[in-house]
């Protein structure tokens, strides 16, 4: 039997196709993981891996080898996390973007635990997404492409379209006068939300703006900011007028802090997706949660602010 460790590199290295990202995960530097790799190929008298100059693949040998092994690494990290969960049953860890976090789910999730007093959710935010094996994530909300390509081994259950709508405060409106037409917003200060700007194709105010008709606007100048909360914080304190996120923008438009001065929202073929590991989505707890959010979706009023579909 080879040894464990090297098996164990194997997997994450196969997993990851990347020695880097392996190494990572494993706490080694690549090299040591590499030599560890070397090592096993050495022993089954297999090459397991091609290696390019900047990526490897997995020879028709390591296919073979993969799937037992991870299948098996998967039944060993679970027989563990078991001893530790059996203390630990009414904990749900719950991994979401940090704007979803702070501007829909803190205000609902205590309808979560009010109907389901049995379960203790942990609330994880991160706006990388969680690995369920290495970081004990039992259900995560995702912003992905809609009808995106999906991992064999996760369930992705779609909840809601995500658009982009022109937001400001009532208190713009007063200092700056009626903000009625896509004209008028090219006078006053605009705000960017560039959380996704450098991992997603999402629509700008550049594409705002040609959308309404409207040319020579200047989109360069503005306040940016790398979460979606914070730019709506800023918002809601007039400081100019966000193109948002309309579900993070839900709970300030229903409340008056914020509306919508010109009814044009632009599709962004994303959306908030449910994901969890396949063999945990009938888990109670999980189930729970996947029952409870569907709920809490569906219950969204978009009457008055979705108007041109």
């Amino acid at each position: 039997m080879p040894p464990l460790n090297a098996l164990r590199a194997f997997e994450a290295a196969a997993r990851h196709l990347s020695l880097t990202k392996a190494a990572e995960e494993l706490s080694v530097t690549a090299g040591a993981l590499s030599h560890q790799i070397r090592g096993l190929e050495e022993l089954l008298g297999l090459k397991l891996f091609d290696r390019g100059v900047r990526s490897i693949s997995l020879t028709a040998a390591g296919k073979r080898l993969y799937p037992g092994l991870q299948t098996g690494f998967v039944h060993l990290r679970d027989a563990v996390t078991a001893l530790g969960n059996a203390e630990d049953e009414r904990v749900l860890v719950i991994s979401t973007p940090p704007g979803f976090t702070s501007k829909w789910l803190a205000p609902r999730i205590y309808r979560f635990s009010s109907a389901n007093p049995d379960i203790d959710p942990r609330i994880s935010s991160s706006l990388t997404n969680a690995n369920f094996i290495t970081d004990r994530v039992d259900v995560a909300v995702r912003n992905l492409p809609i009808g995106g390509a999906g991992d064999p081994d996760l369930v992705v259950e779609h909840l809601l379209e995500l658009r982009l709508v022109p937001v400001c405060s009532p208190k713009l409106i007063e200092s700056h006068g009626v903000l009625a037409t896509a004209d008028a917003l090219t006078r006053v200060p605009l705000i960017h939300d560039d959380t996704l700007a450098n991992r997603a194709r999402m629509p700008t105010w550049s594409d705002w703006f040609a959308a309404a008709g409207v040319t020579g606007a200047d989109v360069s100048r503005g306040l940016r900011f790398n979460g979606a909360d914070h730019a709506l914080d800023a918002t809601v304190e007039g400081a100019g007028v966000l193109l948002a996120h309309d579900v993070l923008a839900y709970d300030d438009l229903r409340t008056g802090r914020l509306v919508i001065p010109v009814s044009l929202s632009l599709r962004t073929e994303r959306g908030y997706h449910l994901v969890c590991p396949k063999r945990d989505r009938d888990r109670p707890n999980v189930l729970a949660f996947r029952q409870w959010i569907k709920q809490e979706i569906a219950a969204l009023d978009w009457s008055r602010w979705r108007t041109n579909d």
